[in-house]
């Protein structure tokens, strides 16, 4: 008895992980982190003028508000 191997059926567009690259809460909590940063950057920036600083401030306010709004924003 033979057994003829069967061809590998082609992958669909369902197989593929058509889903979101996302979460909505992932999403909600970058979207939100990204204008808290944004807003401290240019706070910074007015108020120094110097715009090495107001990025420094900008990119280290969102970075720590990430986890925290991760914690305060239930999925």
């Amino acid at each position: 008895m033979t057994h003829t191997p069967t061809p590998p059926t082609p992958p669909t567009p369902e197989s593929e992980g058509s889903g979101a690259l996302l979460t909505v809460h992932a999403t909600l909590v970058l979207l939100a982190a990204a204008f808290i940063g944004a807003v401290a950057g240019v706070l910074t920036s007015f108020s120094t003028g110097n715009m090495a600083a107001a990025l420094l401030a900008g990119l280290t306010a969102c970075g720590v508000s990430i986890p925290v709004l991760h914690r305060l924003i239930h999925p």
